[in-house]
């Protein structure tokens, strides 16, 4: 380590090498105390000195607006403490599913992950879904039961139930002694000590349980450290050999082995705390000193040359300077903040570096170390360690490098947009402001989208649910002073003709001076066509040619609503077969008038129907839930064309075809139906007729709008 330091402030910060950085993204479910956990392992490391609460809104990590008012974690926030001369940056993540692209930001960023467990509710749907990113993204993983304070929870039974769903790979290295339903001690499997703690949460050595109570106990504890040998013996010949041979190990030899398991996959510890009496945090500090992996051991990033090479950058310090924008921030005051991981070299404030993403060149802004809303300037960040820069044009997902080292990461995968509102301006004349600070927004958040449908004319805002867009409007309220009216979106029907038809259109008005007239004849037909097709088939100049272009100019006008609601008319053929002319009262307009009065005469005897939208569903959900799934997609008018098991375990896809009109609400009953492990996409490919007895209820509904 370099021994020299950095003042900032109060702060008196060390500089770390790559070999003492950790970098944990704690997760999992949202409730199963997240927050709490970060707030206890800051305040018994030393970083802040009260222990703040989720339900006071005054915790470090839970500082927005927002996040204080809902008391729930949002967004993903950054915050370090330094113990063991070694540098742990903390990324506490949403566990909501709304917030599922903050959860991704984190575990991308991190080096290993903290999955929390509440001891009273236990394994649920973001713990899986924590564990399966993580596992996605090859980081080592750790279970750490919370809340063990209360008077419900139940160590035993979330053990067994992590082994159960999880599998072998779940290893307790921390396990409570419970005696009368309550705990009277911690035991530390690797150091084969017990403790208790004081009011203050201080720990206080005690014996190792008796037998006696280890009989009582629903887990034996030689039970479980013969499975923590069995564990680490799978991760190492020698240590096997000594493991079959029945020799116990060292505790050096168990660390190292519960290290390397967990950099291989192989092994995934368990501990157990109370944040709110500090219980167990002191051990699991230890934890994450001598078994979470620093990212130069780690961390070996693969990424593109220009030329399409792939190489592997190392976690060098000395090596050319290569870092990942992995999150934005939209700071209504501070401006853009662009959290960032350095993967090799030192990002350094001022110099020119590269945007390999743009190609774009740039000034590298002013770095802060973030301890929540708190930001410590720095002149540097080495590789292993994740900085903020301020004021940087650069985007989340973008790479930034050495001119003499260009290279490209990957970019993490986010959940795709599912539920749309249609949004506008409350105000007249605020609309820029509005489309200004919502596309700040979305540089900050990659799960929202905002785009103009062309059919509907509506600007639509879409998000993973309501609770997320509900967040967004408030934001764009309180921060950027932009207020949205929020409506559910129009559906673009369309209408059509189903029959041949030939009609007049007589235009003929008399006033003074020139008059105007207009005559057509108009065979209209069905076609095959998004747009209207025109032609003209006049004999012996019964229309001068020079009118042709008035009377296609007037279907074309026509055409953009349709005689049954308004809606856009597609698939229609026009052909122009006869009609008179007055040689000083015809004129372009009243050519145009006729072939509006032609248009409208027409598609009322065409037998005109509406068109309604169809799309392709592909819905993963779990096993027990594909019956439900396809009885809801029968009620909602759907043909289900295919099952197939997914590449999850559990999971099958759904390959189906849904009216648009049936899919507003289905993000969320979706998320409800399977507790929110289900997950789709959905695009709009055809129009087919809408059924006759729908019909009446989409034009009186059209109409009631258009008042």
């Amino acid at each position: 380590m370099n021994n020299k330091s950095v003042m900032t402030g109060e702060i008196i910060l060390k500089n770390y090498d790559c070999t003492r950085i950790k970098n944990i993204a704690v997760a999992g479910h949202a409730g199963s105390g997240k927050t709490s956990l970060c707030e206890a392992l800051l305040y018994k490391s030393g970083a802040v000195d009260r222990l703040g609460k989720v339900a006071d809104g005054n915790t470090v990590s839970d500082f927005a607006r927002e996040e204080v008012d809902r008391k729930c974690s949002i967004y993903t926030s950054l915050s370090f403490f330094e113990r063991d001369d070694i540098k742990v940056n903390l990324l506490d993540t949403p566990g909501l599913l709304d917030f599922a692209g903050e959860m991704r930001e984190g575990i991308f960023a991190s080096g290993s992950v903290i999955i929390t467990v509440s001891g009273k509710s236990g394994v649920k749907v973001g713990t899986h879904k924590a564990y399966d990113y993580a596992v996605e993204n090859n980081k080592p993983r750790m279970f750490v039961v919370t809340k063990l304070d209360d008077d419900n929870a139940n160590f035993n039974n979330v053990l067994t139930q992590l082994k159960a769903e999880f599998g072998p790979s779940v290893c307790p290295v921390v396990v409570p002694v419970i005696a009368d339903r309550k705990i009277v001690s911690y035991v530390n499997l690797i150091e084969m000590k017990a403790y208790t703690y004081d009011a203050n949460g201080n720990a206080v050595e005690t014996d190792m349980p008796t037998a006696e109570v280890s009989e009582k106990m629903e887990y034996r504890i030689d039970g479980l450290i013969e499975a923590v040998s069995e564990a680490v013996a799978e991760t190492d010949e020698a240590l096997f050999e000594k493991f079959f041979s029945g020799e116990p190990f060292t505790q050096k030899e168990l660390i190292d082995g519960i290290h390397k398991g967990m950099n291989e996959g192989i092994i995934t510890p368990v501990a157990c705390v109370s944040s709110t009496t500090l219980a167990g945090v002191d051990m699991l500090l230890k934890e994450i000193s001598l078994l979470l992996p620093a990212p130069s051991e780690k961390e070996k990033k693969t990424g593109e040359t220009p030329n399409g090479d792939i190489i592997e950058v190392e976690c060098d310090e000395n090596a050319p300077v290569s870092a990942f924008v992995f999150k934005t921030v939209a700071d209504a005051f501070v401006g853009k903040m662009s959290f960032i991981k350095v993967f090799s070299g030192k990002l350094v404030s001022g110099t020119e570096i590269v945007n390999a993403t743009t190609g774009a060149t740039e000034k590298v802004g002013k770095l802060m170390f973030m301890c929540g809303k708190k930001g410590i300037d720095t002149p540097q960040a080495v590789c292993g360690d994740i900085v903020v820069a301020s004021k940087m044009n650069c985007q989340t997902g973008d790479t930034l490098c050495d001119p003499s080292r260009v290279v490209i990461f990957e970019k993490a995968t986010f959940p795709h947009p599912c539920y749309r509102l249609a949004v506008k301006a409350k105000t007249q004349g605020s609309e820029s402001k509005v489309s200004g600070a919502i596309a700040r927004l979305c540089e900050e958040d990659m799960t929202i989208s905002y785009v103009h449908d062309k059919e509907t004319n509506e600007m639509i805002l879409s998000g993973l649910g309501s609770f997320h867009l509900d967040t967004a409007v408030g934001r764009l309220k309180n921060d950027f002073g932009a207020e949205l009216i929020l409506e559910e979106p129009k559906i673009p029907y369309k209408e059509t003709i189903r029959k041949k038809v030939k009609v007049q259109g007589r235009h003929k008005k008399q006033s003074g001076g020139h008059g105007q007239y207009g005559d057509v004849w108009i065979e209209f037909e069905p076609c095959v066509s998004d747009e209207l097709v025109f032609e003209e088939r006049i004999f012996g100049g019964a229309v001068p040619k020079n009118f042709f272009p008035a009377v296609e100019k007037g279907l074309q006008e026509s055409v953009r609503k349709g005689v049954l609601a308004g809606f856009p008319v597609v698939g229609l053929k026009a052909i122009l077969v006869d009609g008179s002319y007055h040689p000083v009262d015809s004129s372009e307009m009243a050519f145009k008038t006729a072939a509006s009065i032609a248009y409208k005469e027409g598609l009322r005897q065409a037998e005109p129907v509406i068109l309604e939208p169809i799309g392709a569903l592909d819905v993963l959900v779990p096993d027990e839930n594909t019956g439900d799934v396809m009885g809801e997609l029968n009620k909602r008018r759907g043909r289900v064309l295919g099952m197939t098991p997914a590449d999850k375990g559990g999971l099958t896809q759904i390959t189906a075809e849904v009216p648009m009109a049936e899919m507003q609400d289905f993000a969320l009953y979706l998320r409800q139906a399977t507790q929110g492990r289900g997950e789709f996409t959905f695009e709009k490919v055809r129009y087919e007729q809408l059924p006759s007895q729908l019909t009446g209820d989409v034009i009186a509904k059209n109409a009631v709008a258009a008042e």
